[in-house]
């Protein structure tokens, strides 16, 4: 059994690998010298969100692009308290949700849809600032390219707390898995708060039909079919430029049940390299704590239980690190990742085994 679990291990560490490879080969891009004319609509699905909305607001006050080729479209989820319109220099509209499936964020995103006159769409959320060149940096790569779906990093303003490290980190792994499978044509992820598409692409693909009983994955599962419809035209944006950032959680229960709101839609994946890497970073994670178990239990020798250890941290490291100096333009500190790594093989499974049967809260709702 123990040499079963050394072999997972190493085809995690593989897999790992391959995907710093392919974060590599997506290539940095930060040219802004094209003249802006795309004219885009932000979509923005909000529940309870009266104290972030200014603040996103205002960072979209700041951008550096025409007031006239953008329009945000607030969507109210149902709120507690009526959210008024500062007044700005750009259009914005607040208009309610139409809840008619199992996904709030999708029936928004549909509900928008309705007064959209755009061909381009951007989904963010409530809680984000955007780069002054965030839709810049986006025109000018529409412009270069024959591109319908664009999907773009998003990252922590951190505290100095290990609950904020730690989900910087671990956002760190998943972005950098997400541009390390574009690289190698296995695109399969990516994040609903920096995520752009043609109003045309979406009717093609009918819109969120096939997943809207899932409460999460707006922004997945539609990346998955548009690849499977026309691979060559989704594509990542890797630039400064274009990271949208958001606010970590405050709390460990909250980031649990994120974490497993995540988690909960691996297996409606319609990317096979998406579930197939879902469960293999599980398995190197469940067998990594069964290595620990056995070398605790006298059952494997110290050295091996080591060796493991190394192989794994080295790859989650170089992972890590390459994706968060990308994110953050700061030097990953040493005690944050060495603790989060030791703690992350029993959260992550944690997460993994609870999505598998137990209900979660999202927004003050319960699925």
């Amino acid at each position: 059994m123990i040499y079963g679990l050394y072999l997972i291990i190493l085809m995690y560490c593989l897999t790992i690998i391959v995907l710093i490879y392919g974060f590599t080969k997506v290539n940095t891009i930060e040219y802004t010298g094209v003249k802006p004319k795309t004219k885009f609509s932000i979509i923005v699905p909000f529940r309870n969100e009266a104290e972030n909305l200014p603040i996103l607001l205002e960072s979209l006050s700041k951008l550096n692009y025409p007031m006239e080729l953008f329009e945000v479209i607030l969507v109210d989820d149902f709120s507690e308290e009526a959210f008024k319109i500062p007044t700005l220099k750009f259009k914005v509209s607040v208009i309610n949700n139409v809840r008619v499936t199992n996904s709030p964020k999708k029936d928004a995103i549909v509900t928008a849809m309705q007064i959209v006159t755009t061909d381009w769409i951007i989904t963010t959320d409530a809680d984000c600032t955007v780069n002054t060149n965030w839709l810049l940096t986006l025109d000018n790569y529409i412009q270069l390219h024959d591109v319908a779906m664009i999907a773009g990093a998003v990252t922590y303003d951190c505290g100095n707390s290990f609950l904020h490290h730690f989900q910087q980190l671990d956002l760190a792994s998943l972005q950098g898995a997400t541009i390390g499978s574009f690289g190698i044509n296995k695109g399969f992820m990516c994040n609903g708060a920096n995520f752009a598409y043609t109003k045309s692409l979406f009717q093609e693909l009918n819109g969120f039909n096939g997943n809207d009983a899932i409460a999460s994955g707006d922004d997945v599962f539609l990346l998955q079919k548009a690849i499977a419809k026309s691979l060559e035209k989704v594509h990542y944006l890797k630039s400064q430029n274009n990271i949208v950032i958001t606010k970590p959680l405050d709390d460990w229960k909250s980031l649990f049940y994120q974490r497993v709101r995540w988690a909960s839609k691996t297996s409606s994946y319609q990317s096979s390299f998406g579930k197939g890497l879902g469960l293999l970073v599980s398995a190197g994670n469940l067998s990594w704590l069964f290595v620990l178990g056995s070398w605790v239990l006298g059952l494997t020798a110290f050295q091996n239980f080591f060796i493991i250890c190394v192989l794994k941290f080295s790859v989650d490291t170089v992972l890590i690190y390459k994706s968060n100096e990308f994110l953050t333009k700061t030097k990953t500190k040493i005690q944050y990742l060495i603790l989060s790594s030791l703690f992350y093989p029993f959260f992550s499974v944690s997460v993994a085994l609870y999505s598998l049967f137990g209900k979660y809260e999202w927004k003050g709702r319960k699925f």
